[in-house]
């Protein structure tokens, strides 16, 4: 079988920052990379789970949310991944990620799609770790530049 794209990242040589993963026609897909990989250091899954409904629920509701195509975790625990139509400019997108950041970091209250009839796991939260971790991630991300997107290699 043919290797996926993903496959292709030297994962080494990976930092915490936000990166253009593919495009695919219109749809940029967007690596938000939030731990070094292979390091031991991991999201939790409660706290993945968190920053999922907290990023989908801001970046969907956002002026971009008929462009927001998906918001969702990687299966390596160490980011996330937000798929957006190109009509949203480089600039843009890295606007609106960092401005979900600063939401997950300050939010408080209910976790959106948190009850047991919305969600699937509903007793696996984790908002304070989520509000950590964003709050990290806003010192790495607040000043990321498009020319910043590409990957090591």
């Amino acid at each position: 079988m043919k290797r996926i794209a993903s496959f292709e990242v030297n994962h080494d040589l990976l930092e915490k920052g936000i990166y253009i993963s593919r495009i695919d026609g219109d749809i940029v897909t967007y690596d938000v990379r939030m731990k070094k990989p292979n390091c031991g250091d991991y999201l939790s899954t409660g706290e993945m789970h968190t920053i999922e409904h907290l990023f989908a629920t801001f970046a969907r509701n956002s002026e971009y949310s008929d462009s927001v195509v998906y918001v969702g975790p990687m299966g390596c625990r160490t980011g996330f991944y937000i798929l957006i139509r190109d009509n949203v400019s480089h600039e843009d997108a890295i606007k609106l990620i960092v401005s979900s950041f600063e939401f997950i970091s300050k939010f408080e209250g209910v976790i959106p799609g948190s009850s047991k009839i919305e969600c699937g796991n509903c007793l696996d939260h984790d908002l304070l770790s989520a509000k950590t971790t964003a709050a990290g991630m806003l010192d790495i991300i607040k000043d990321w530049t498009t020319d910043k997107l590409v990957y090591k290699t």
